[in-house]
């Protein structure tokens, strides 16, 4: 049923409100915070990274207390098993027969959004527990398949991999997140913010506002924004781009290891129709494109090994993608 324009301003007024409830006890960080709602209006997962005492933790639990779904956090630690993250068969005994059988006992992954915290602080054999749940929305145990709760969000967040104890995301898993966000140091206001209100005595309650049919009936309305044909060509062609082997694009050439896939352009789109909406539009235009471009790709173009050696990260890589792509003629600034 299509959604009538009373319900979609309703919507949108509750996307507001959302907004506000988070800045309730994060200062500042607007771009980040963006950035998480579109990924729960584009229906995906997200990644954050950043140094230690950014908030990180604490602005997903925020987010999740705003939203009326079953939330779990589940601490990455290198001793941390996948069945401590999928469940596993306990064996138990019928009172009535007496009879021994073995049953699931469902692990922290069956809840609707999922804080996996400092995901790469451990091994790659856990961190692969989460790659059916994040694609398929579902967890196979014993040859049975037990369907995950709609919407699903995992959260992740994680230490720049440079630092001690951390182990890299496998690219087939990076590739499952929608948005790869990355947080810097707030501003000086920003951290002046932050000392004052949380050293003292007031305590901060986030309330409710959104629920789980309003979240679904959001990722609905985000496809129902409009995107013109030239900027969806405009899309394939920055995909197409990042791929050293047949872009045109000098620097790709030069810096590139591995182009992003055909995953990349719908991401990009979703983001775009998404944060299209957030900002009470319902046509995507260039410059959502071009700002959701750098989180999109952030973790789908692969340096190479000169490039890392000099610093030069997948963002320089963007930059340089958005300003040799040809723009559309219609959109010419």
């Amino acid at each position: 049923m299509k959604t009538t324009e009373a319900e979609v301003g309703q919507l949108i007024d509750k996307l507001a409100l959302l907004k506000k409830e988070i800045h309730k006890k994060i200062v500042g960080q607007e771009d980040t915070i963006e950035q998480l709602l579109i990924t729960f209006m584009a229906g995906g997962h997200a990644l954050l990274e950043g140094v230690p005492g950014l908030a990180k933790t604490l602005m997903i639990r925020t987010l999740s207390q705003a939203i009326e779904l079953p939330f779990r956090r589940i601490q990455f630690t290198p001793d941390l098993m996948p069945t401590d993250i999928t469940g596993t068969e306990i064996l138990q005994e019928d009172q009535a027969t007496g009879e021994r059988v073995f049953k699931f006992n469902k692990g922290p992954i069956f809840a609707n959004i999922i804080l996996a915290d400092e995901i790469n602080r451990t091994p790659p054999k856990t961190q692969s527990a989460l790659l059916e749940a994040m694609q398929e929305f579902e967890v196979t145990y014993g040859g049975k398949t037990y369907e995950l709760d709609r919407p699903f969000f995992i959260l992740a967040t994680q230490n720049p991999i440079e630092q001690a104890g951390t182990f890299a995301l496998p690219e087939a898993q990076l590739d499952r997140f929608l948005l790869f966000i990355q947080i810097g140091y707030p501003t000086e206001q920003d951290e002046l913010g932050i000392l004052t209100g949380t050293t003292g005595t007031q305590k901060v309650r986030i309330e409710p506002v959104m629920s789980g049919k309003e979240i679904k009936q959001v990722q609905e309305l985000v496809r129902e924004v409009s995107i013109a044909q030239d900027l969806v060509a405009f899309v394939n062609k920055v995909v197409r781009a990042t791929r050293p082997d047949t872009t045109s694009v000098a620097f790709v050439k030069d810096w590139v290891r591995w182009g992003a896939g055909p995953r990349a352009g719908q991401a990009m789109i979703l983001t775009a129709k998404a944060r299209a909406l957030l900002q009470g539009r319902f046509a995507v235009t260039l410059n959502d494109i071009k700002a959701m471009a750098y989180p999109v790709l952030r973790h789908r173009v692969l340096m190479n090994f000169k490039a890392e050696a000099q610093g030069i990260a997948a963002d320089q890589a963007t930059t340089e993608l958005l300003k040799q792509v040809d723009l559309p003629k219609s959109r010419l600034e």
